[in-house]
């Protein structure tokens, strides 16, 4: 699925066979070439029955306001923000804003603190922008195209069916594999009739994972559509059913996020896939790609920290094993990206992939022999050629 506009694309969302990058690519651009035909009948509709355009003025900037905050805060967030431990950054970012807000308001009573939040922010955003342009090393003291470290362990939990705990930086996964028979599979009641479908991924991202307090309940938007896109880029590695006639069942816990959780949740499943004895055809990882631009110039970051994905222009989100992607999410905030930034995008995180990769295979490098002892055994027996097989527990 891809959305844009006339000029660029804004939008992809998309599962795929373990496709190479200019496969993708190409798919992307014929997407978007074959937009320009609705484009330009909705161009036609409102030239016929359009109103007339809303002449609009944004509300003038406070030039002197913006300056007076600069002046005492954008030295302080400019250190703050080379600070690399997330919540001790937090903290110091929080102080800066409380004590610069206090000060203004004291000398001015008729201040909007909402007004002035607004003006740190944007201050914040330029700070960790016009850095990245400027080559200059990013918050956490990475290049451009450097991953965090990885530490991968499997089999942590032993009385689960498999289980690996994933972490990358300041983002971890524990996540485990259950196996089911045919029974345990999913009932899905959809507009076509009914289906079942034997590969559940649950991916539940409870609040303590980002320092937080709240309540943890039934999953919600957001949790859904992580775990459907980590599904998404595990789906093309599973066993056909005839081959491997199990329900299987993967569950994602974020223990802590600083950037790119669903894709930790891709990598961990692999893990635990294999630690389950699951043949997956190969083992698969993800990474979450990030842009900054200005114009014309502009740079890709490989393995955004959360800071970089909503203070940056794009969270590019790939998966995929060392032949090919298997899914691909891009949103960006921006008018729109080029074919050019994709293909970068897209090479540079192939590149970080197969460092991924190359880690994972470090710590389990293919799929154990045998299922747990502690889950279901199928087996087919065969009375004669010819007759239907029997599957019993």
């Amino acid at each position: 699925m891809v959305a844009g506009t006339e000029a660029a694309v804004l939008m992809v969302e998309s599962e795929a066979e373990l496709l190479s990058e200019d496969t993708m690519l190409g798919a992307v651009v014929f997407g978007h070439e074959q937009q320009q035909i609705v484009i330009q009948n909705i161009n036609d509709l409102v030239k016929e029955a359009g109103k007339p355009r809303w002449d609009w003025q944004p509300e003038a900037v406070n030039e002197a306001l913006n300056a007076r905050v600069a002046a005492l805060a954008e030295a302080r967030l400019s250190d703050a923000y080379r600070i690399t431990d997330k919540q001790e950054r937090y903290a110091q970012v929080d102080v800066i804003k409380s004590e610069t807000i206090a000060a203004l308001v004291a000398e001015d009573e008729t201040l909007d603190e909402n007004e002035l939040g607004e003006i740190l922010h944007a201050i914040e955003k330029n700070v960790v922008r016009s850095r990245v342009l400027a080559g200059e090393p990013r918050i956490d003291g990475r290049e451009k195209d450097m991953i965090r470290g990885l530490d991968v362990r499997t089999g942590v939990l032993p009385r689960t069916h498999g289980s690996a705990l994933f972490t990358r930086g300041e983002t971890q996964a524990l996540v485990t594999a259950t196996l089911g028979t045919a029974r345990d599979a999913q009932v899905l009641d959809e507009l076509m009739g009914e289906r079942t479908d034997s590969f559940l991924f649950h991916y539940n991202f409870p609040p303590y994972s980002v320092g937080e307090t709240g309540m943890v309940g039934s999953p919600k938007r957001r949790e859904i559509g992580h775990g459907r896109l980590a599904k998404r880029g595990v789906l093309a590695v599973m066993p056909e059913m005839d081959k491997f006639p199990y329900t299987v069942r993967v569950v994602s816990e974020i223990t802590e996020s600083n950037g790119s959780s669903s894709m930790a949740s891709v990598c961990g499943a692999s893990l635990a896939l294999m630690d389950a004895g699951v043949p997956i055809k190969a083992a698969v990882a993800g990474i979450a790609m990030g842009l900054v631009k200005e114009g014309d110039n502009f740079v890709v970051l490989s393995d955004i920290l959360g800071d970089e994905d909503h203070l940056g222009d794009m969270d590019f989100k790939v998966a995929g094993s060392r032949d090919g992607i298997s899914a691909l999410q891009m949103d960006i905030k921006i008018e729109g990206i080029t074919k050019e930034i994709m293909q970068v995008a897209l090479n540079q995180a192939k590149g970080a992939r197969l460092h991924i990769l190359g880690v994972m295979e470090q710590a389990i490098n293919a799929p154990r022999g045998d299922i747990s002892q502690f889950a279901p055994r199928i087996h087919t027996h065969q009375d004669q050629p010819g007759q239907d097989q029997r599957r019993y527990r």
